[in-house]
Protein backbone atom coordinates (compact mmCIF):
# COMPACT_ATOMS: atom_id res chain seq x y z
CA UNK A 1 0.00 0.00 0.00
CA UNK A 2 1.50 3.46 -0.87
CA UNK A 3 1.88 6.66 1.15
CA UNK A 4 -0.51 8.29 0.17
CA UNK A 5 -2.99 5.71 0.51
CA UNK A 6 -2.23 4.65 4.04
CA UNK A 7 -2.99 8.59 4.60
CA UNK A 8 -6.25 8.47 2.81
CA UNK A 9 -7.54 5.44 4.62
CA UNK A 10 -6.58 7.02 7.55
CA UNK A 11 -8.18 10.25 6.73
CA UNK A 12 -11.32 8.27 6.02
CA UNK A 13 -11.32 6.24 8.96
CA UNK A 14 -11.27 9.45 11.89
CA UNK A 15 -13.79 11.17 9.78
CA UNK A 16 -15.84 8.37 10.10
CA UNK A 17 -14.78 7.72 13.59
CA UNK A 18 -16.24 11.80 13.97
CA UNK A 19 -19.50 10.99 12.69
CA UNK A 20 -20.12 7.74 14.80
CA UNK A 21 -17.89 8.22 18.25
CA UNK A 22 -20.90 10.79 19.55
CA UNK A 23 -23.82 8.48 18.54
CA UNK A 24 -22.27 5.72 20.06
CA UNK A 25 -21.35 7.40 23.40
CA UNK A 26 -24.99 9.17 23.60
CA UNK A 27 -23.44 12.42 23.69
CA UNK A 28 -25.82 15.25 24.17
CA UNK A 29 -28.18 12.90 25.33
CA UNK A 30 -28.61 15.30 28.70
CA UNK A 31 -29.77 18.08 26.33
CA UNK A 32 -33.35 18.38 24.88
CA UNK A 33 -31.86 18.75 21.53
CA UNK A 34 -28.41 16.28 21.36
CA UNK A 35 -27.44 18.12 18.00
CA UNK A 36 -28.72 21.63 17.52
CA UNK A 37 -26.21 24.05 15.70
CA UNK A 38 -24.20 26.42 17.80
CA UNK A 39 -26.85 29.41 16.99
CA UNK A 40 -29.01 27.79 19.00
CA UNK A 41 -26.70 27.25 21.99
CA UNK A 42 -26.00 30.73 22.09
CA UNK A 43 -29.34 31.63 21.67
CA UNK A 44 -29.74 29.65 25.19
CA UNK A 45 -27.08 31.15 26.92
CA UNK A 46 -27.91 34.53 26.63
CA UNK A 47 -31.54 34.35 27.64
CA UNK A 48 -30.49 32.86 30.34
CA UNK A 49 -27.76 35.87 31.01
CA UNK A 50 -29.85 38.53 29.87
CA UNK A 51 -33.67 37.60 29.89
CA UNK A 52 -34.63 40.91 28.34
CA UNK A 53 -31.70 40.67 25.47
CA UNK A 54 -33.19 42.09 22.10
CA UNK A 55 -31.53 40.74 18.95
CA UNK A 56 -29.94 43.35 16.87
CA UNK A 57 -30.93 41.85 14.14
CA UNK A 58 -33.91 38.85 12.79
CA UNK A 59 -33.07 36.29 10.00
CA UNK A 60 -34.21 37.42 6.53
CA UNK A 61 -35.89 33.91 5.88
CA UNK A 62 -37.14 31.49 8.91
CA UNK A 63 -38.23 28.00 7.35
CA UNK A 64 -41.17 26.77 8.99
CA UNK A 65 -39.48 23.44 10.50
CA UNK A 66 -35.78 22.28 11.61
CA UNK A 67 -36.39 19.77 8.74
CA UNK A 68 -36.50 22.21 5.82
CA UNK A 69 -33.75 24.59 7.58
CA UNK A 70 -31.52 21.13 7.83
CA UNK A 71 -32.03 20.74 4.05
CA UNK A 72 -31.25 24.00 3.35
CA UNK A 73 -27.69 23.37 5.14
CA UNK A 74 -26.87 20.16 3.33
CA UNK A 75 -27.73 22.10 -0.06
CA UNK A 76 -25.36 24.98 0.90
CA UNK A 77 -22.72 22.50 1.99
CA UNK A 78 -23.48 20.25 -1.11
CA UNK A 79 -23.19 23.45 -2.89
CA UNK A 80 -20.19 24.40 -1.55
CA UNK A 81 -18.19 21.31 -1.72
CA UNK A 82 -19.34 21.40 -5.56
CA UNK A 83 -17.83 24.87 -6.04
CA UNK A 84 -14.11 23.55 -4.07
CA UNK A 85 -14.33 20.14 -6.23
CA UNK A 86 -14.74 22.10 -9.32
CA UNK A 87 -11.82 24.49 -8.73
CA UNK A 88 -9.14 21.92 -7.92
CA UNK A 89 -10.04 19.48 -10.22
CA UNK A 90 -9.80 22.28 -12.45
CA UNK A 91 -6.24 23.50 -11.02
CA UNK A 92 -5.52 19.49 -11.68
CA UNK A 93 -5.93 19.67 -15.37
CA UNK A 94 -4.33 22.29 -16.00
CA UNK A 95 -1.42 21.35 -14.38
CA UNK A 96 -1.50 17.86 -16.13
CA UNK A 97 -2.39 19.91 -19.58
CA UNK A 98 0.36 22.13 -19.01
CA UNK A 99 2.81 18.94 -18.53
CA UNK A 100 1.51 17.07 -21.75
CA UNK A 101 2.23 20.79 -23.57
CA UNK A 102 5.59 20.19 -22.02
CA UNK A 103 6.34 17.11 -23.09
CA UNK A 104 5.17 17.74 -26.78
CA UNK A 105 6.77 20.85 -26.64
CA UNK A 106 10.11 18.78 -26.11
CA UNK A 107 9.30 16.64 -29.24
CA UNK A 108 7.97 18.84 -31.35
CA UNK A 109 11.26 20.58 -31.14
CA UNK A 110 13.56 17.63 -32.43
CA UNK A 111 10.88 17.12 -34.91
CA UNK A 112 10.65 20.83 -36.03
CA UNK A 113 14.66 20.80 -36.37
CA UNK A 114 14.28 17.67 -38.64
CA UNK A 115 11.73 19.34 -40.56
CA UNK A 116 13.50 22.94 -41.49
CA UNK A 117 16.17 21.10 -42.19
CA UNK A 118 14.38 18.68 -44.79
CA UNK A 119 12.77 22.46 -46.45
CA UNK A 120 16.60 23.17 -46.82
CA UNK A 121 17.65 20.18 -48.36
CA UNK A 122 20.45 19.73 -45.49
CA UNK A 123 21.22 16.40 -44.17
CA UNK A 124 20.54 16.70 -40.12
CA UNK A 125 23.38 13.62 -39.16
CA UNK A 126 25.65 15.87 -40.95
CA UNK A 127 24.72 19.04 -39.80
CA UNK A 128 24.90 17.45 -36.00
CA UNK A 129 28.44 16.46 -37.04
CA UNK A 130 29.48 19.70 -38.91
CA UNK A 131 31.50 21.29 -35.76
CA UNK A 132 29.13 23.72 -34.03
CA UNK A 133 31.64 24.47 -30.55
CA UNK A 134 29.83 22.66 -28.34
CA UNK A 135 32.35 19.85 -28.23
Amino acid sequence: MSRNAKINSLLLLLVAALAVVPLAFGLGDHKEEPFAGADGEAETAITEIDPDYEPWFSPLYEPPSGEIESALFALQAAIGAGVLAYYFGLRRGRRQGEARARERGAGDADTSDMADAADTGVDVGASADAGDGRD
